[in-house]
């Protein structure tokens, strides 16, 4: 019997060490991540996979830090920036990307797990000071939004890339103007809609009159044309016509033969 806590004692130490052992090499990554693993003796493992999601064991000294791998947003919010004359324009942005699988542990090893902060934003910043800096304040509020989100994109993935961060999309969401000079881009804008509305009233006008005058025109030449083919025979043979129709009528006349003009008949009496 005094045996048995003797024996008992060395088991339980090793029991509670297995325990101890098994709580530090065991490892959970959750969906959508990847764990880094970092050894006591070699530092970043960049050569092999990274671990993926699940229970993972990994010897005890060794460290494992877990990366998102999704696709995640940024959003920047009233980035103060200068136009092309100088006036200070407020931009917010929304900047996607994310760590890919095939990198993370590189981006581990040179950039940190606080990449967002000390890479992303800092490039987002530069790309959209250096884009905005080429435009006018005009530009940025009417015609150039578009164009100013693609560059903004293209500049900062040339400064991410070779970070080991992929950027999908940057998305201009509001430009803001000092409230004088948005104002006045207002009232240039409305004067120079007005002004195409008058300039389209004015070609609309000159449209149809010049198909007025187009009308009219052809009319005269039909005139012309028929006045040319009226002979004085023709007129006394549609005169006789005309005659012998109004004596067919029920209604009480006197025709006099040849007595007007070029021999036409005269009626007289309407009753």
């Amino acid at each position: 019997m005094d045996k048995l806590p003797k024996i008992g004692i060395p088991i339980l130490i090793v029991v509670i060490g297995l325990i101890i052992l098994i709580a530090k090499s065991a490892v959970t990554i959750g969906s959508g991540e990847r764990g880094v693993l970092y050894k006591w003796i070699g530092g970043v493992e960049t050569e092999e996979a990274p671990l993926g999601e699940g229970f993972q064991i990994v010897a005890p000294w060794n460290q494992v830090f877990k990366y998102n791998v999704r696709q995640q947003e940024l959003f920047e919010e009233k980035m103060a920036v200068l136009s092309s004359n100088g006036l200070e324009i407020r931009l917010d942005a929304s900047v996607l990307y994310q760590a890919t699988t095939a990198t993370v542990a590189l981006l581990h090893q040179t950039r940190g797990e606080n990449y967002e902060d000390d890479v992303i934003k800092p490039a987002v910043r530069s790309a959209t000071r250096s884009v905005v800096g080429r435009y006018t304040p005009e530009q940025l509020y009417s015609t150039k939004r578009d164009a100013i989100q693609t560059e903004i994109f293209e500049e900062t993935k040339k400064i991410l890339e070779p970070q080991y961060i992929q950027l999908n999309a940057v998305l201009v969401r509001d430009v803001t103007l000092p409230p004088t000079i948005k104002e006045a881009i207002e009232r240039k804008l409305k004067q120079e809609q007005e002004s195409l509305e008058y300039e389209f009233r004015l070609v609309t006008a000159a449209k149809e009159a010049e198909k007025v005058i187009i009308e009219a025109q052809g009319k005269a030449d039909a005139n012309k044309i028929l006045s040319a083919s009226l002979t004085d025979k023709i007129l006394q043979d549609k005169g006789i016509e005309a005659t012998l129709k109004l004596s067919e009528s029920p209604n009480s006349k006197v025709i006099v033969i040849g007595s007007g003009d070029s021999g036409l008949p005269i009626i007289l009496g309407n009753q």
